[in-house]
């Protein structure tokens, strides 16, 4: 919400070099690992997985992530605006989830008092938001309108990539805020303000990944630690943060990781980061997609 994260209404470029080094995860329940090594973590599902990375090797000033890997060819995603959905209020992350029946929920971009989201925001094809917000130039799209040779989910930088209004080429669509482009510029000013975050990653594979900080942490400070450490990213925009940032799993999916062998230590991270759960005007879900006779379906 805005009123929380003041600080994103100042948000400016600042140029910085990519280096292309090889992927880094480090789990938090194992030892200190070396450059190339990827992240294991838990199975939910074909098509997706929750781990922890603790990055505190590489940047001390960041605590461990709750990481969420998303093949798009398997999970669709879907955008929920709770007046577009026949609610009076909107709901917390957990009533969400209970709502949708979602495999994962997460909160969206940043929006007013009045819940008015700021920027664009679609689901199913449909305008939910306001106007394209000139400054917050990242773009989650998904679930392609006709191209179907497109990949089925994209963080897309505004800077570079275009979006026709008038012909919406993605169904579900999110503006927020750009953290980190292909470039490796740095989008955010190293203002030392520090608050819960929720950021969202595209690699080089197409996978997408959902980033949840476990205590508060500046965003400058991710996009640095982010860039340095796992450059198989291509570029990562950031949701809205502070106490709008929040994830929430389903708990048939918790309980099937609970029976698993290993620690699970996504669990108690994910659940424990906030004290309360405030309302959220718009969030974005993941479900498994259908099969039919074969071929893969979009139907929402």
């Amino acid at each position: 919400m805005v009123q929380d994260n003041g600080f994103y209404r100042s948000l400016s470029f600042t140029s910085i070099a990519l280096p292309l080094l090889g992927i880094i995860f480090v789990m938090l329940s194992g030892p200190s690992t070396t450059m190339g090594q990827t992240i294991t973590g838990d199975r939910l599902g074909n098509g997706l997985s929750i781990s922890v990375w603790d990055p505190h090797t590489q940047c001390p000033d960041v605590a461990p992530l709750v990481a969420v890997e998303i093949d798009p060819d398997r999970y669709r995603f879907t955008v929920h605006h709770y007046q577009q959905d026949g609610l009076t209020e909107p709901p917390d992350i957990r009533e969400w989830q209970e709502q949708t029946g979602h495999d994962l929920v997460f909160n969206a971009g940043l929006f007013r008092e009045n819940y008015a989201y700021l920027g664009l925001l679609y689901g199913n094809g449909r305008s939910l938001g306001s106007k394209r917000h000139t400054t917050w130039l990242g773009l989650f799209a998904a679930e392609p309108a006709a191209d179907r040779s497109s990949r089925r989910a994209r963080v897309l930088d505004l800077t570079y990539d275009t979006f026709d209004e008038q012909h919406v080429p993605y169904r579900e669509v999110a503006q927020s805020l750009m953290l980190l482009d292909r470039t490796g510029k740095v989008r955010v000013r190293h203002t030392g303000k520090r608050a819960h975050q929720t950021l969202v990653a595209e690699q080089g594979d197409g996978h997408l990944l959902v980033l949840k900080t476990t205590e508060a942490a500046s965003l400058y400070a991710l996009a640095e630690c982010l860039r340095d450490a796992y450059p198989s990213l291509r570029q990562i925009m950031a949701m809205d943060g502070g106490s709008s940032s929040d994830v929430a799993v389903s708990p048939s999916l918790r309980e099937a990781t609970s029976k698993m062998a290993g620690a699970h230590s996504w669990i108690p991270l994910l659940e424990g980061g906030l004290t309360t759960h405030i309302g959220l005007p718009a969030v974005i879900g993941i479900s498994p997609r259908r099969e039919q006779a074969g071929a893969k379906t979009t139907d929402r």
